[in-house]
């Protein structure tokens, strides 16, 4: 109780009960105050005397001042929902009306098509590769040069292999050296046989006439049998070796023109491979094959190169094809001679399929598209473009633009225009498509507006308000 001594305290009945009021009601409108800063009222309570409680105040002072607070109760409560609408509409979401790209369905034909991955390449190139393991000496071109045919474009050691070409006429020398000599042996062998064949005959001729005489006294009494028997051997014998000699003779003529035949192929065969070396030493003088841009160069003098390796890229970049990329399932889509559209940026150019690689490699096919128009300024070696093959048409097909919301047939959540300041999320099944539509198969209905543009930051929205 001594704790409380001088503190002052205020009865109902020392203020009267109508002061106590007004007081709580003062309390009440600095809490109204503090929570509704922007509320006019706020002014008005600051300037209240809270010091009313220690005198009366007249019965129309306080009548003023209870209209005054019934129309700040009535301003901070509009003001109160006012707040609460605001924030409601700017939790709402909403999209920039220029961020959107919206097409309208409509009904037309569609040119089915399917999509490959391509690559712009030139449509002429020519690789040229090292023919022997050398070593770069000179470089008198860089990548990116215009060339003209013939034009040299860099040097290699060509040293040893312009000592071992210089073996290998000299060995081609000497193998006609022995070719010519093995043709004389057998010249000569075969005379000396024909000789030895011409006096065998002679003898022959001799023994005859001997047999003859011999077998002439006999008849006549002069001469014995065994004479005769002996002669006419001695002629049997010389008739048999000179068989033997003409026999001999027409084996050795067969043999040595066998002979020379393995040698003169040996020696063909050896020139061959004279032959491919001079055109090898050849082929390591680097020209340009024809006029064009030098693509590739491997311009480190010194560096050592491998027999095959590439040493120069030359390329005609006036004209260009494109080759493509697609999945093997997709081969039953893709043949010689279908037309395709190539799609370079914004730009499309036409084409015709003339060649479709037979084998599958790692789960895909590969295919060249012949470009109408090789000299479109947009193309470049090297650049990624869009094919799309055409294997089929549809009328009468309800269609949206195409763009990057499509990755194939099947079912789609896409925003539509319920009217222009609104979008609502549909269910839309889509079918085939090419490179400027796609096909609907239900979800919509022709004149509907369709947001064909990324939508993915809206995912989880159902409703959007268009700003």
């Amino acid at each position: 109780m001594n704790s409380l001594q001088g503190l002052k305290t205020y009865m109902v009945s020392d203020i009267g009960h109508l002061s106590f009021y007004i007081y709580i009601e003062n309390q009440c409108y600095v809490f109204l105050a503090r929570a509704l800063p922007f509320c006019s009222c706020t002014n008005e309570i600051n300037k209240l005397n809270y010091t009313t409680m220690d005198r009366t105040i007249p019965e129309e002072v306080q009548r003023k001042k209870r209209r005054r607070r019934m129309m700040m109760w009535s301003g901070g409560g509009v003001g109160f929902f006012a707040l609460v609408i605001v924030g409601a509409m700017a939790l709402q979401p909403s999209v920039s009306r220029s961020s959107l790209s919206v097409s309208t369905a409509d009904v037309g034909t569609l040119q089915i098509s399917i999509n490959a991955a391509g690559t712009v390449a030139p449509a002429y190139e020519e690789i040229i590769n090292s023919p022997l393991d050398t070593r770069v000496v000179e470089v008198y071109k860089k990548p990116g040069d215009s060339v003209k045919a013939g034009q040299p474009l860099l040097k290699l050691d060509l040293q040893t292999a312009s000592t071992d070409y210089n073996k290998l006429l000299d060995e081609e020398q000497m193998r006609q050296h022995q070719m010519k000599q093995l043709e004389i042996n057998n010249e000569t062998k075969l005379k000396d046989l024909a000789m030895q064949i011409r006096v065998s005959e002679m003898k022959l001729n001799r023994m005859a006439v001997e047999l003859r005489n011999e077998q002439f006294l006999d008849s006549l009494g002069a001469g014995t049998p065994d004479k005769v028997r002996q002669v006419e051997l001695n002629y049997k014998v010389s008739k048999l070796e000179h068989e033997q000699l003409c026999q001999q003779y027409a084996n050795e003529q067969k043999v040595m023109a066998a002979e020379e035949q393995v040698k003169a192929l040996d020696l063909s065969i050896f020139r061959k491979g004279v032959a491919e070396m001079k055109r090898t030493l050849e082929e390591a003088q680097v020209f340009a094959p024809r006029d064009g841009v030098l693509t590739f160069l491997n311009d480190q003098i010194g560096v050592r190169v491998a027999k095959g390796e590439q040493l120069a890229t030359v390329a005609d970049l006036s004209r260009f094809q494109v080759k493509g990329t697609i999945a093997d399932s997709y081969i039953d889509r893709v043949s010689q001679g279908a037309e395709a559209i190539v799609k370079v940026g914004d730009a499309l150019c036409k084409g015709v399929v003339n060649h479709v690689v037979p084998t599958s490699e790692d789960g895909t096919i590969d295919f060249t598209v012949q470009l109408e128009k090789t000299d479109n300024g947009n193309l470049r070696s090297g650049l990624k473009v869009d094919v799309h093959v055409i294997y089929g048409v549809k009328d009468n097909v309800l269609r949206i633009a195409n763009d990057t919301y499509y990755l194939g047939a099947g079912k789609y959540e896409l925003f539509v225009m319920t009217d222009d300041n609104h979008l609502e999320r549909r269910e839309v099944e889509l079918g085939e498509s090419n490179w400027d539509f796609v096909e609907v198969i239900s979800g919509l209905k022709p004149g509907d507006r369709v947001v064909v543009s990324d939508m993915n930051a809206y995912k989880g929205k159902s409703d959007l308000k268009i700003k």
